[in-house]
């Protein structure tokens, strides 16, 4: 479930054409180029998986956007006044809303998962919370085309 924030533009009532509600219903779909939407939450994919006690690779889930709280309550974490380093693994596992088919994910996920997954989370989270999207510009080594390419994964080809 992808959570948005709808709102009007001034001076816009309630119902008008264009205005859409919080919660999305159908003939409200806005992509995210429309103004008045924010996303709260986005799908990624990571770029090895967290392999699950089972043996399960998990790769695509859910982050959130941060709160103030969520950045704060990491400081009082004694695991966090200990080694300061371990704020990354407190934060993320309080933003990560889902990943795979893992019920919960908390500190101990994170601190499990390959180096790679979790430099690509806290890129991830610096630009969504800071940046507030998820693409970034890229030059091709070969022909020096620019584009852009989007971080929230999604396999060449899907729309």
């Amino acid at each position: 479930m992808q959570r948005v924030l709808t709102t009007r533009p001034s001076g816009q009532p309630e119902g008008a054409p264009g205005a859409t509600g919080a919660t999305g219903a159908p003939g409200a779909e806005a992509s995210a180029a429309d103004d008045g939407v924010m996303r709260t939450e986005f799908a990624f994919e990571l770029p090895r998986g967290y392999v699950g006690p089972d043996g399960t690779v998990h790769r695509r889930g859910v982050m959130r956007l941060a709160t103030a709280r969520d950045e704060l309550l990491p400081l009082y974490d004694a695991r966090v006044q200990e080694n300061p380093a371990f704020t990354t693994v407190v934060l993320l596992g309080r933003v990560i809303t889902s990943l795979g088919t893992l019920g919960t994910i908390d500190g101990s996920v994170i601190e499990n998962m390959f180096a790679s997954d979790v430099a690509f989370l806290q890129d991830f989270y610096r630009r969504i919370n800071a940046e507030g999207h998820t693409r970034i510009a890229v030059t091709c080594p070969e022909c020096s085309h620019r584009f852009t390419a989007d971080l929230a994964g999604g396999r060449l080809g899907e729309s």
